[in-house]
């Protein structure tokens, strides 16, 4: 079988992985970035607007995959689809819910709302004339039924290779500490760091960092920054200065108000860190609550206090915590078991 895989900007460091282990299974594989070969209006690059589907017809003729998988919708499968090529997509988020977020927030003007509208469009035929969805969670599988009741759905989890984590030397942190690696790009999701203005300022003894970016990040420093217990990191290297982060904290914490798989948490797992998260969405299937770390319902600072003073206070509890972290992150989200669980997936429901 020959796949060939149209990868995001962000995500082609993880579909390389992916690609690696697929390849040891048998099927043949050719990873681009989708906007090398495909792109077109509303693209950020002007020029790309009235680009040539030359490029993606060149990579067919000569690649001559038998299906093409996406990690977003634009127009790299908008041209397999035009090409009949059966199209296989990675739904990463809950594309809907971003969708009506983005309208209230950062997509009001006149010339955003165009270019949201013609994303909204360009997903909604990915989606209806897909041969099948992939969501990345069975919380969003669950969604992403009620909508396509029809389609052919299966859910496929982010993968990770644990051999990339690993302890790094330590950064210059104060301890005990709490540090969140989480980007701020969709308001849904970064409210709900407003919560721990409160942890914050009730723990004067613990230091809380928080290393991400993205365009809601004044709003968050600004209720933040004035205690003296927070730092903010900025954005980090990846993979190299997150490793050095997650080996330096002593616990993992990630408040978001909606989550589908953040890969942080697998990394955080691995890194043999007991993780706080908010229990909302796809992170309640990342990890176990009570055995890896423990879930926080949305919005109760107080819940926040208690698990965060539960393991400063039992190291034991840590540490196993830790372990049984890494152990679970190894054993169902390795991407060898994703990509098994991929062929078998298309081989059932395709019959590739």
């Amino acid at each position: 079988m020959r796949l060939l895989l149209g990868a995001s900007p962000s995500k082609i460091f993880h579909m390389k992985e992916f690609v690696e282990e697929l390849e040891k299974i048998n099927i043949e594989c050719r990873l681009v970035l989708d906007t090398d070969v495909s792109d077109g209006f509303p693209s950020r690059k002007v020029s790309h607007w009235f680009q040539s589907k030359k490029k993606f017809e060149e990579t067919k003729q000569e690649f001559k995959p038998d299906a093409v998988f996406v990690d977003r919708q634009r127009h790299f499968a908008l041209d397999a689809l035009k090409m009949n090529i059966p199209l296989l997509v990675h739904l990463r988020g809950d594309f809907w819910k971003e969708i009506e977020m983005a309208k209230k927030t950062l997509y009001k003007l006149p010339h955003k709302r165009i270019a949201l509208w013609r994303w909204q469009k360009i997903a909604d035929e990915c989606f209806k004339k897909s041969s099948l969805i992939l969501p990345i969670c069975k919380y969003l599988g669950n969604e992403t039924r009620t909508r396509f009741p029809q389609k052919k759905i299966a859910t496929m989890y982010q993968g990770i290779n644990p051999k990339n984590w690993y302890k790094e030397k330590e950064m210059k942190l104060r301890h005990p500490c709490v540090g969140f690696l989480q980007g701020s790009v969709i308001w849904g999701k970064t409210k709900e760091m407003l919560t721990l203005a409160k942890v914050i300022e009730s723990m004067p003894e613990v230091m809380f960092y928080w290393a991400g970016d993205g365009p809601y990040r004044n709003i968050i420093l600004s209720k933040l920054k004035k205690y003296g217990n927070f730092q903010w990191l900025g954005p980090l290297e990846y993979p190299g200065k997150v490793r050095e982060f997650l080996s330096s904290i002593d616990i993992y914490g990630l408040a978001s108000g909606i989550d589908m798989s953040p890969l942080t948490l697998l990394e955080a797992q691995l890194m043999k860190k007991p993780v706080i998260a908010s229990k909302v969405g796809g992170i309640p299937e990342l990890m176990l609550d009570n055995k890896t770390g423990f879930l926080v319902n949305k919005g109760n600072y107080e819940e926040w206090k208690k698990r965060i003073s539960v393991l400063l206070n039992d190291r034991k509890k840590e540490r196993e915590m830790g372990d049984s972290g890494r152990r679970f992150v190894k054993e169902n989200f390795s991407w060898e078991k994703i990509a098994r669980e991929f062929k078998n997936t298309i081989s059932e429901q395709l019959e590739l």
